[in-house]
């Protein structure tokens, strides 16, 4: 349904069509709101098909239209360019309506002379019978602009590009319309928010503002041009003063731009552009010298505002030529961006001033340190990258400044671009280069190097980087050095166990009046949640997410928001809140698409619910393409839980060479660093690849190593999954029963985390071992074995806790146990897993009589063939289907056509959508 069937008048004027009564509808619309589509969709209604229509555009030299006999509908558009003896006819038709008749005009209300009348004065004399409607049609909203965006670009158009269109088009339909066009034709993959300023001003409307403006008396227009050099509303002082204009002759000037439709009033009292593109247009049309002199006084007005936009002012300083207040007006406006956390803006302006080849060396490093403390807290940019790559080589720079500025490009290398080794490189100079002169920012250096998280170093070179950062801190007497040792030594505490850890981070500077102190104590928070989660202490780090993000928030440090959010998703993959979840990591990755070390959260997370819903071919692709991160730009919890992910994508393939290759290579880099905890989500894994593959020797190894690694540390997860690791060896060994006791054990710890999917994996594991080792006793023994307690055991079935016989749980405790697991995977919405459960389940329970006038499944899918649709349909293949469920790849097959025949599907995607019906 079309905005105008919607509207008020849509029935009265279906009813006029039919002969009962007449209706006249005003659609009233400034340039390009789309007036002559609303006569377009009017036109195309069913019921004027039946009638006589009329299409009439005033001021275009044609003959009225005929309307006298019968139901008709009368479409007039251009009302406001009508000729005298154009409006006379209109008023006859409105004054005298007839029966069946329905009126619509069209016209722009900003070209009605003033008087607000469409037909002119005087007023209308409308008659009592004739049913009357104004219908003004709106500027669209940013989720119209959206929608538009998407039909013609599709997924390229960012969140920031909608909007930036938004705000530049003023919403106007056909200006967003145009600005779509150019961005079609001129922007890659993605479209950014610099390619719509780039797009520059539609042909359609520089030439409507430029007409409009050249109809003014010449003594008009400085009103005019001064709103283009201002490029944002002013009140009537501000623009009369940059116009040059004052008294009645400044009044008159602004009266004419109003009435002429130049300018409008966008807000109460404040006059510009209603579509701000305009401004451009304008003011690339004035003459150069007078320009300048408009520059100038914009500059001057501007800096007498409490509190004064410097931005601003830097910009008109600049364009009038004043080179030296520009930059002096720069440096205030990034200083002030920075005090109130504004650092994304601060990054801009800095980046733009120093990207100019004609400022001094001593200009640049007085402001190169600004845009690089702002860039540490801010966003990824490139181009800062760049900037500052070029500054630190200017063999004129002082030995100080040029360490601070490597100080803060080697942690965006770092942290932001996930370029370890040139980050290193550079933190390391910064270190050298500071520890005389700056050891203030010499301790800085060497607390980033104190960080664990990234592949290089080790972690007792991480604590020696920490012990000399602390040294140096404590002698300086800095409070923000203080901070930042605190900061990582309170996370670092956290990542080892150290009992001082909530202390250590219950005392980081949070309410600290000193910005950069605050700034480290929210990278402390974040760390330290970080750290937290993945020990598997998920209530103290949710508590320290929800302080970091309202820290980062209020201090306005985007990137330790953006990495608490990518913890977030951890925290909330582990503990099964899947609701969302995966399109939740997309919009993570959307938003952090340029910084691959932040993303690489969202990666993961994405990548492992691909694997759970069994699409493995799209698990891939998060967790190695798409922008993911390669392990050696990945920090190392992450680099290791990826790789065992990919290591049990191998494993699900059968494909056992590659995930011993890849258990190995991430089981060294572990080793490698010394932090045994995060080895918890690779090692059951790299376990069961080894002895699977046939290394024994290499598994029991890994399970020795990891233990003896976290001995004397509680990290809950990190003993779960040894436990997991010790199950897995000792199930590929076939030693089933210790192989039921540790997968009790991993699976006890998990439920108390919790970890349900964790839990509901290693339950699985007990149960499989316990039938495994009935069906052991039961050809031993030439018949099926008894539980010796004889004793009811679901509940610990359920539970996965430890059984009360000594050689495993019956093999009912193990159905029902098998039972628990489906139940839960099923709520979590892992559909590989079930399927795979129930397999097994159905293996080994006992199958159900059919109760009697039950119907056949000759229409409808059996068990089976229902789990191998729900397979099929999220994308594996018939090979990967038989290696789940144990069957022939030609028993796939035939499942397979057995069930897209019955459901009716048209492919095997189709029986995602097919595959539920009641049985």
């Amino acid at each position: 349904m079309t905005a105008a069937q919607r509207s008020p008048w849509s029935a009265p004027l279906r009813l006029a069509l039919a002969g009962g009564g007449s209706v006249l509808v005003l659609v009233e619309g400034t340039a390009g709101m789309g007036k002559s589509h609303v006569l377009h969709e009017l036109d195309a209604l069913p019921e004027a098909a039946e009638v006589r229509r009329a299409r009439w555009r005033c001021g275009a030299a044609e003959e009225p239209p005929d309307t006298a006999d019968g139901p008709a509908l009368l479409l007039v558009d251009d009302v406001h360019r009508a000729t005298a003896d154009e409006r006379q006819w209109l008023r006859r038709a409105v004054e005298r309506p007839r029966e069946g008749l329905a009126t619509v005009l069209a016209y722009r209300p900003e070209e009605l002379g003033g008087t607000g009348l469409p037909l002119g004065t005087p007023a209308v004399s409308y008659p009592p019978g004739l049913a009357a409607f104004r219908h003004r049609l709106r500027a669209w909203d940013v989720e119209r602009v959206r929608l538009a965006a998407s039909e013609t670009l599709g997924e390229r158009a960012t969140w920031e590009a909608v909007a930036r269109l938004h705000l530049l088009s003023g919403g106007v339909p056909q200006v967003v319309t145009d600005l779509l066009a150019v961005l079609r034709a001129g922007t890659g993959p993605r479209c950014t928010a610099a390619d719509v300023d780039a797009a520059g001003v539609p042909v359609r409307l520089a030439e409507l503002v430029m007409s409009r403006t050249g109809a003014l008396a010449a003594a008009d227009r400085p009103v005019v041009w001064a709103a283009g050099v201002l490029d944002e509303p002013a009140d009537r002082g501000e623009l009369l003063a940059v116009a040059g204009l004052d008294g009645t002759r400044g009044r008159d000037a602004l009266l004419a731009a109003l009435s002429g439709a130049v300018l409008s009033e966008v807000a109460e009292g404040r006059y510009g552009f209603a579509v701000p593109l305009a401004a451009p247009a304008v003011r690339e049309h004035v003459p150069g010298p007078v320009r300048q002199e408009l520059h100038e006084r914009a500059a001057r007005v501007l800096s007498r505002r409490r509190p004064a936009p410097w931005a601003e002012v830097a910009r008109h300083r600049r364009a009038a030529g004043r080179r030296g207040s520009w930059l002096r007006a720069v440096e205030k406006a990034a200083r002030t961006a920075v005090e109130s956390g504004r650092h994304q803006e601060a990054i801009g302006l800095l980046e733009r001033t120093l990207a100019v080849p004609e400022v001094s060396p001593v200009d640049r490093a007085r402001l190169a340190p600004l845009l690089a403390r702002s860039a540490v807290v801010g966003l990824r940019s490139d181009q800062t990258v760049d900037v500052l790559t070029q500054v630190v080589r200017d063999p004129g720079l002082p030995v100080d400044v040029r360490g601070e500025l490597r100080l803060d490009l080697g942690l965006m290398l770092y942290n932001q671009i996930g370029d370890l080794a040139a980050g290193v490189r550079e933190l390391e100079a910064a270190a050298e280069e500071l520890s005389e002169v700056r050891p203030t920012l010499a301790a800085r250096a060497m607390v980033a190097l104190a960080m664990p998280e990234w592949p290089t170093g080790a972690l007792p070179g991480h604590r020696e980087w920490l012990r000399r950062a602390a040294g140096l801190a404590r002698d300086s007497g800095n409070d923000v050095a203080r901070a930042a040792v605190a900061a990582s030594r309170a996370s670092l505490a956290v990542v080892c166990g150290d009992p001082r850890a909530r202390q250590l981070v219950a005392a980081l500077p949070v309410d600290s009046t000193s910005a950069g102190c605050r700034e480290q104590a929210v990278r402390g928070l974040c760390n330290a949640a970080d750290a937290a989660v993945w020990r598997g202490s998920y209530h103290w780090g949710r508590e320290l997410l929800a302080a970091s993000l309202d820290l980062s928030a209020r201090t306005g440090a985007l990137y330790a928001e953006q990495t608490a959010q990518g913890t977030r998703l951890l925290l909330d993959w582990w503990t099964g809140q899947w609701n969302e979840l995966g399109a939740r990591c997309e919009q993570f990755i959307a938003r952090a698409a340029d910084m691959p070390v932040v993303a690489a959260d969202g990666h993961m997370v994405r990548g492992m619910l691909a694997f759970a819903q069994g699409d493995w071919a799209e698990a891939l692709r998060w967790l190695t393409a798409l922008g993911a991160p390669s392990p050696q730009c990945t920090r190392m919890p992450l680099a290791a839980a990826t790789a065992g992910a990919l290591v049990r994508l191998a494993l699900a393939r059968d494909d056992l060479p590659a995930a011993a290759d890849q258990a190995r290579s991430a089981w060294a880099a572990v080793a490698d660093k010394g932090i045994w905890t995060w080895a918890a989500e690779l090692a059951p894994w790299a376990v069961e690849a080894l002895a699977r593959s046939g290394d024994t020797a290499g598994a029991r190894h890994l399970v020795v190593e990891f233990e003896q690694g976290l001995a004397g540390d509680d990290a809950s997860a990190a003993h779960a999954a040894a436990a997991w690791s010790r199950a897995a060896l000792a199930e590929c060994e076939g030693r089933r029963r210790e192989a039921v006791r540790s997968y009790r054990k991993a699976a006890a710890a998990y439920r108390t985390l919790p970890r349900p999917y964790a839990w509901a994996l290693t339950t699985e594991g007990a149960a499989r071992c316990a039938l495994a080792q009935d069906a052991e006793r039961a050809d031993a023994d030439g018949g099926p074995a008894q539980d010796r307690t004889g004793e009811p055991d679901g509940a610990n079935g359920a539970n996965g806790t430890a059984g009360a016989s000594g050689d495993g749980r019956s093999r009912a405790h193990a159905v029902a146990a098998l039972r628990h697991c489906v139940d839960e995977y099923t709520a979590l919405g892992a559909v590989y897993d079930t399927a795979r459960a129930r397999a097994l389940l159905r293996a080994h329970q006992p199958a159900e009589a059919r109760r009697p006038g039950r119907p056949a499944l000759d229409d409808r899918l059996s068990p089976r063939e229902r789990e191998v649709a729900e397979l099929a349909a999220s994308g594996l293949m018939n090979r990967e289907i038989a290696v789940v469920l144990h069957l022939s790849p030609r028993t796939v097959e035939q499942h397979v056509a057995r069930a897209i025949r019955k459901t009716g599907a048209l492919s095997r995607r189709d029986l995602l959508r097919t595959s539920g019906e009641p049985q």
